[in-house]
């Protein structure tokens, strides 16, 4: 059973639990554990299920680097872009309910964007080749470009239709299908979202998803007595020490006026690990479902021309798939992962992570809070320890 921070207890545990040695489960959290002692993180809280069953839960840090309260399984993160994976799985709940197809063109669903001209590297805009569709928007390939593309456009200074209407004064960034950019069109499917199911985002995922799933303290604000449970963002000293980076720990308390399907939700370990159990049941949790089996595994068989790669933090990036607003892992190697081929997964800009394994049968979820926390320069390799840890605990790993 857990202990009062969450951890199940070594001494408790068999000797294996869902295939895993409770010695390899011990050393995932002791290596975890080095890291906060180390000073190179504030806290972690970080979640190991097989099989449908949480074998190890467990949190070990601060709040706050600065201040006395310790971290706790049922605190508050800001998962940013771990937000995406869910908005896919309402597109996909709209998608089965016929609201839209694979193959419709983007304009037909939002009318602003008909006729949007590609930029070039030199010269004047051009034609699309081919239309925008709704597969494309749902795997970064639409033509829209990297976010940092849009800063003077500030797209999410108003709502998510004063985003459209800026993105409709704007050249597409390439052709629609030919490359992968990680930009604003998760938040696009917010926007679609809305329109095609005739609520509000923060409403229908309430309504479809957080509420039946249990997910009690995920949304896209958090009533202000929750307030003391929130993780407090962290950065480093010169010296490459762990401190809170900056004097205020700000999150929303009321519904904010733009709502971030690609990277707004908060949450908490536990929330999430529901919302990933589902989709690696297949659409079913608890008794209830939430999507077709069907659908589900079309969500993450990859959707990329041949030749267009992942490329997240590095042009050289290999190995990867992309789907409907997840990343799959098709050559572990080439990609340079320890993740198991075929498991596919996402992270948030704050350092939380997650990977679904249909092969094992396994999800991790890990949580952290620091400024670039998905990148090695803001945050140890978090990700990549976790998946060598928790497969080498693996006693019947399957591939």
């Amino acid at each position: 059973m857990p202990d009062d921070h969450g951890a199940i207890a070594t001494q408790d545990r068999p000797r294996t639990i869902q295939g895993f040695s409770s010695e390899g489960l011990a050393e995932f959290n002791r290596q975890f554990h080095a890291l906060v002692d180390e000073r190179k993180l504030a806290g972690v809280v970080t979640l190991v299920a097989r099989h449908g069953e949480i074998v190890n839960l467990d949190a070990y840090g601060k709040l706050d680097a600065t201040l006395p309260a310790q971290l706790q399984t049922d605190s508050i993160f800001r998962i940013a872009s771990m937000t995406k994976p869910i908005t896919g799985a309402a597109m996909m709940m709209l998608w089965e309910e016929g609201k839209w197809a694979l193959d419709d063109r983007l304009e037909d669903h939002i009318p602003e964007f008909k006729g949007l001209k590609v930029r070039r590297k030199d010269g004047d805009p051009v034609d699309q080749a081919s239309p925008m569709t709704m597969r494309q928007i749902m795997s970064h390939t639409a033509g829209f470009g990297r976010a940092g593309e849009y800063a003077e456009a500030n797209l999410r200074a108003g709502d998510l239709q004063d985003m459209i209407d800026k993105l409709a004064g704007l050249p597409l960034s390439f052709q629609p299908g030919k490359d992968w950019r990680y930009g604003p069109s998760v938040d696009i499917q917010g926007y679609l979202i809305e329109k095609l199911s005739g609520q509000s985002l923060d409403a229908f995922f309430e309504e479809r998803l957080f509420a039946p799933l249990g997910m009690t303290d995920t949304g896209f604000w958090i009533p202000a007595a929750k307030g003391d449970r929130m993780v407090r963002i962290h950065k480093y000293d010169d010296s490459g020490v762990i401190r809170a980076a900056g004097p205020s720990n700000i999150f929303n308390t009321a519904k904010p006026k733009f709502l971030a399907g690609g990277g707004g939700l908060v949450s908490k370990i536990e929330d999430y690990w529901r919302f990933a159990q589902m989709i690696l049941n297949r659409g079913e949790f608890a008794g209830r479902r939430y999507l077709r089996p069907e659908t589900v595994d079309l969500m993450h068989q990859s959707v990329l021309e041949p030749g267009v790669n992942v490329t997240l933090y590095s042009p050289e990036t290999r190995g990867l798939g992309f789907g409907m607003d997840f990343a799959i892992v098709e050559d572990p190697a080439a990609a340079k992962t320890s993740q198991g081929v075929q498991s596919f997964y996402w992270g948030g800009a704050f350092g939380t992570w997650f990977w679904i394994d249909p092969i094992n049968d396994m999800i991790v979820v890990g949580m952290i809070q620091n400024t670039g926390g998905s990148t090695p320069d803001g945050a140890p390799l978090v990700r990549e320890l976790s998946a060598r840890l928790a497969y080498a605990a693996m006693t019947d790993r399957q591939s």
